[in-house]
């Protein structure tokens, strides 16, 4: 028998609700890193994180029932993206040089992000976890890879990057939109 636990609004515990206000903050964020990077603009989406970045994408095993807490890889192991900040400028740096023979000429991507919940920890940072799909075409080839990913991010607010500039756990620290910092990404590929 299990216990119904329900929140003063009359929701499960596991509902969490978040301000409406840090909602949208959030959500204006990724939705601002996933222009940035659908648009090529490398440079101006480094700018989002601090110099402290951890930025940490673990790869994913489909597992059995028994095996779900060894789904995702750990900080130890394997991992598609494993940057502190220089590694992300080198990035950046490889991906704009035009020497990229893998990005040349550079993909088309779109990210589309969905289910964007929000919840506060007891240390004052936040829990975000959403769902997205990167659909890729590089010539003549679409891939498309459903994502799911989590972060824990700082709540200190701070201004949006400039839109008028010229033209995707277990860290990343942004520095530009609420949340101002990030302290854990995880990135994992639900195709497994």
């Amino acid at each position: 028998m299990t216990t119904d636990t329900r929140s003063a609004d009359g929701l499960p515990a596991a509902v969490q609700r978040a301000d409406v206000h840090l909602q949208h903050a959030v959500e204006q964020f990724l939705y601002a890193e996933a222009e940035h990077l659908d648009n090529h603009r490398y440079h101006e989406w480094l700018e989002f994180f601090g110099e402290d970045v951890h930025y940490w994408a673990p790869t994913r095993m489909t597992r059995t029932f028994r095996e779900r807490d060894a789904e995702i890889s750990g900080p130890d192991e394997g991992a598609f993206i494993d940057d502190d900040f220089p590694f992300l400028r080198g990035r950046v740096r490889r991906l704009t040089s035009g020497l990229s023979w893998s990005e040349e000429p550079p993909s088309r991507t779109r990210r589309l992000l969905t289910n964007v919940r929000v919840a506060h920890r007891e240390d004052g940072d936040l829990d975000v976890v959403c769902n997205f799909w990167v659909y890729r075409s590089s010539s003549g080839t679409r891939t498309g890879s459903s994502v799911s990913a989590s972060m824990c991010c700082a709540t200190t607010p701070a201004p949006c990057p400039s839109r008028s500039a010229s033209a995707g756990s277990s860290s990343s620290r942004p520095r530009s939109s609420p949340p101002a910092s990030a302290s854990s990404c995880e990135v994992s590929d639900d195709d497994g």
